[in-house]
């Protein structure tokens, strides 16, 4: 693609959604709405993660199986599909589902930003709550929620009864992770936490991931949640300390209790 594609109005929110190159990274892409970056894009080299959220989630995916093996995922909120992108590039095949409220953004971030060649995605418009009647118990073995904005998140999908039903969609090896964007003094991140503690607590585990100094409470950014119905593996820890972006934290145990308190 060559020249700057037209904006497209996203009649549900009344923004304009926008897409620039990246003046830094030949064939990679920027997609606004508002006027806010929302996410990057490289078509040409679709394993590369720009925004360090989004590379955390994409570290931890490549745990949830032994290399290459195709996951079955879920993208609640499906921006510009880097993540998508991601899966098909280091687990080609992978079955994916990406459900989004505004039916002009996928279709804007479809006809100008093509998925890689042999991408399995299936996309639902709709509320990221109200059509997960579509879906299976032990449907997926990742679930990724990126809606929130901040501490104005719709309720329903900031709640422990949400989270429960989507621990009920993932396998038994499965994992839920959430990016939980927030401001000092983190509120909204940690009652998110101790809500997704309520539902994996009795026979699962959550861990907490960011920028180190993201857990002082201090700053402005975003935290990702994994939960898990199992016990978290130490070597994950391991893992995704060495992966980074650096300086990395990954909270577990006591240390979640902690940042919840």
């Amino acid at each position: 693609m060559t020249g700057r594609p037209p904006s497209r109005l996203l009649r549900g929110i009344g923004a304009h959604a926008e897409l620039d190159e990246d003046a830094y990274t030949e064939g990679a892409w920027i997609l606004s709405i508002g006027g806010a970056q929302q996410s990057h894009v490289n078509l040409a080299r679709p394993e590369e993660i720009f925004y360090e959220y989004l590379r955390r989630i994409g570290n931890v995916l490549d745990l949830a199986a032994e290399p290459g093996r195709p996951l079955r995922t879920l993208h609640l909120g499906a921006g510009a599909l880097t993540l998508a992108r991601y899966l098909q590039a280091t687990r080609p095949g992978s079955e994916q589902t990406a459900v989004e409220l505004e039916r002009e953004l996928l279709d804007y971030v479809l006809a100008y930003l093509p998925l890689p060649e042999g991408t399995i995605l299936e996309t639902v418009i709709g509320d990221a709550r109200a059509e997960l009647h579509r879906f299976e118990s032990g449907s997926f073995d990742a679930v990724v929620l990126d809606v929130f904005a901040g501490a104005d998140a719709p309720e329903h999908l900031a709640s422990a009864g949400f989270y429960a039903e989507l621990k009920d969609l993932l396998a038994p090896s499965g994992v839920l992770l959430v990016n939980v964007g927030d401001d000092p003094p983190l509120a909204f991140a940690r009652r998110q936490a101790a809500a997704m503690q309520q539902v994996f607590g009795n026979d699962g585990d959550v861990a907490a991931l960011a920028e180190t100094s993201m857990f002082t409470g201090r700053h402005p950014g975003n935290v990702v949640l994994a939960g898990v119905p199992f016990r978290w593996p130490a070597e994950w820890t391991t893992a995704l300390l060495a992966a980074g972006p650096h300086p990395a934290s990954v909270l577990t145990g006591t240390d979640v209790d902690a940042f919840v308190r």
